[in-house]
């Protein structure tokens, strides 16, 4: 790009629209980072591109994304030395107009030749997240990182408004450097090598399994490292959570895979019915018992059993399910003759089992004896990532059981599900996209397939999770009202006006105001 066109305002206002695109409603935060970088280096005479965030727990300075990588060397910055560090130390720009010239460039990322370091300028600005406080209308502000480029030397003028336009890119993608933080965290705490390697082909032909965050697929190579031998695994976290599936995953992935899986919801059943679900019965064991019955435990024998809410079971059971569980063995109601068993146990539980042991409705005996490989899933809030494919995968799921023509999801109907905060999980999710589908006449699925709870939430929350103003709220739940009348209407403006119950002439002034064009909704 030559240096005279970038004293003009019009490929600075480019870049920047580029960059806005980039960082799309829904998208994992990951991607559109690596979609700001490949974009600014396109758009503008930037190479080398990339972040460097603080690590909470030790406050040095990684490298965490690049240019077309997402993945990249394990490198890191004490605050306050080189330039990257005084950068972030400070919260100031700084630029470097000749590397080769200025003693505090250290060129330790990427190894540039001599001939590099003579032509070419250094520019890095801090990426600033900007903090509400809750009560108050003062912001505070923290840096988490910085965002820096190589560009060709060139006049200082020229050098000040490239780094000025760094400085508004890094003040976009302030939330998305905030969330690679928070990843960070999470790595240290649960990273383990394990995480980079493939998954086994039986984990990754599942249909069902549809992961994208980083907490997700820990827990999957989690599954692939226990799921080989017979190893007892509790799953734990909230209910929707997907907890049964990982049961299924585990069995698949382990030697037993042809062999029976029985699943038991132990929440499911009077507590008078439990025991002989689980130990089976002899033919008049009790009134109604014309018949000799096998339990779950003599069904999943040389199979599986998953056991979920056994949290729910009481005392009585859970001393036969140790029994089960220890020595191999159960007695069917009625009977005295032991029944030799060899079951693989899964259990699973959104209860607090370790304070049911304390208040003595748990047994803690049994407690560590299912307690030996435990595996917590994450609820669907806290791993966002996983919730437009999860949806885009019941969407087609549903349309092919259904024969709809549903095909896609409008970016608002996508702004809605990632507002949401899904406190059903994942079974939540699951029922709204199989009632949307339901719902939706053509290929597109809008908000007003939605449930309603969804379509309210939108307007509570920008996309970035920063709370709206009034004025702000009242427009996007005006504008998403008007999008759904014409979505009705097939884009007959006369039609969604007389739905809700306005003049056409009002209509169209709202449909100006918000940037709708009518032309998407026509009926096709």
């Amino acid at each position: 790009m030559p240096e005279s066109t970038l004293s003009l305002p019009e490929p600075y206002l480019e870049g920047l629209c580029h960059v806005v695109q980039c960082l799309s409603p829904g998208l994992p935060f990951r991607e559109a980072l690596l979609r700001v970088l490949d974009s600014i280096s396109r758009d503008m005479p930037f190479t080398r591109a990339h972040i460097m965030v603080q690590h909470p727990e030790n406050g040095s300075l990684h490298l965490s994304m690049t240019e077309g990588k997402a993945c990249v060397p394990h490198l890191t910055y004490a605050p306050g030395r080189g330039i990257t560090g005084q950068v972030f130390a400070t919260g100031k720009p700084i630029i470097v107009e000749c590397m080769k010239n200025h003693p505090d460039f250290q060129n330790r990322l990427f190894e540039r030749n001599e001939e590099e370091m003579r032509h070419l300028a250094f520019l890095c600005v801090p990426v600033i997240l900007q903090k509400s406080r809750k009560g108050e209308e003062e912001a505070g502000k923290s840096v988490v990182g910085t965002l820096s480029a190589d560009t060709p030397r060139a006049d200082a003028a020229v050098l000040r408004r490239l780094c000025r336009f760094l400085e508004v890119v890094a003040s976009l993608v302030g939330h998305q450097v905030a969330c690679l933080q928070e990843d960070m965290l999470r790595e240290s705490a649960h990273y383990t090598r394990q995480d980079d390697r493939p998954l086994p082909s039986a984990l990754q032909s599942m249909p069902s399994i549809v992961v994208l965050s980083q907490s997700m697929n820990h827990v999957l190579h989690h599954v692939a490292q226990v799921a080989p031998g017979n190893t007892t695994v509790l799953l734990r976290g909230e209910s929707g959570s997907g907890k049964e599936l990982m049961a299924s995953a585990i069995h698949q992935c382990s030697s037993r895979a042809n062999r029976p899986f029985i699943k038991l919801n132990c929440a499911a059943l009077p507590a008078d019915l439990v025991e002989g679900e689980l130990f089976g019965w002899q033919k008049g064991a009790f009134t109604g018992a014309q018949q000799q019955r096998r339990g779950v435990f003599e069904q999943a024998s040389s199979g599986t059993l998953f056991l979920d809410e056994i949290g729910d079971l009481s005392l009585a059971a859970q001393a036969k399910v140790l029994r089960a569980v220890q020595e191999g063995e159960i007695v069917r109601l009625g009977s005295e003759k032991v029944v030799k068993v060899d079951v693989r146990l899964i259990c699973a539980t959104h209860q607090p089992l370790e304070k049911l042991v304390e208040q003595g409705l748990f047994r803690e005996d049994l407690y560590y004896r299912i307690n030996v490989f435990p595996l917590f899933l994450p609820p669907l809030r806290e791993r966002a990532d996983d919730i437009l494919p999860l949806a885009e995968h019941f969407l087609h799921l549903f349309a092919r059981r259904h024969g709809r023509s549903a095909k896609c999801l409008s970016p608002q109907a996508a702004d809605a599900l990632v507002a949401w905060r899904w406190p059903g999980n994942v079974r939540e999710l699951q029922n709204a996209m199989e009632r949307a589908v339901l719902l939706c006449e053509g290929d597109t699925v809008h908000p007003c397939h939605l449930p309603p709870c969804l379509r309210a939430s939108e307007g509570r929350a920008a996309p970035g999770g920063r709370n709206l103003g009034f004025h702000e709220e009242v427009g996007l739940l005006e504008k998403t009202r008007l999008e759904e009348a014409l979505t009705l209407s097939g884009g007959n403006i006369h039609q969604a006006a007389r739905n809700i119950g306005i003049t056409y002439r009002i209509f169209y002034y709202k449909m100006k105001k918000y940037g709708i064009d009518y032309r998407r909704f026509l009926a096709r």
